[in-house]
């Protein structure tokens, strides 16, 4: 008896660890299907994003189909900045770590901003890099 209660949390540890597998298997396979419509994707625990021209989705994932999901155009946006801990980075020195990192655009007209959240600093980093490239070449373009 005692050695079956000693067992027992090991086994539902066990089971735990097996359920937040799967389940999180479920959010990348669904992301996969999702992602197909895209030129450019990524996907992590906080978010997924896509973009598809000047155009930028991103939402957040879930076993079935992402959820939440909000599009903008980068024309809309006047500039892209990455954020650590509240704080606007240098992208040519970047960070170890921090707690919240984010991609962070500013709306045309708007006082507003948009905020999508990463998990590492160097995927938000390179993102940041290309659409701010992206968002350079949109404004050089006549109208």
């Amino acid at each position: 008896m005692e050695h079956g209660l000693i067992w027992l949390p090991l086994l539902i540890a066990f089971f735990w660890l097996a359920w937040s597998g799967w389940n999180e298997y479920q959010k990348v396979e669904a992301y996969r299907r999702w992602a197909t419509q895209f030129e450019r994707s990524k996907y992590d625990i906080y978010a997924v994003l896509g973009q598809k021209g000047s155009d930028l989705t991103w939402g957040k994932p879930t076993r079935k189909d992402p959820l939440e999901l909000n599009t903008f155009s980068l024309k809309q946006i006047t500039s892209v900045d990455l954020v650590v801990d509240g704080k606007p980075i240098d992208l040519e020195v970047i960070p170890n770590q921090g707690r919240s990192i984010a991609l962070e655009f500013q709306v045309f007209d708007s006082s507003e901003s948009i905020t999508i959240p990463f998990t590492e600093i160097p995927i938000a980093a390179e993102w940041a890099k290309y659409l701010q490239r992206e968002l350079t070449k949109l404004q050089g373009e006549p109208n």
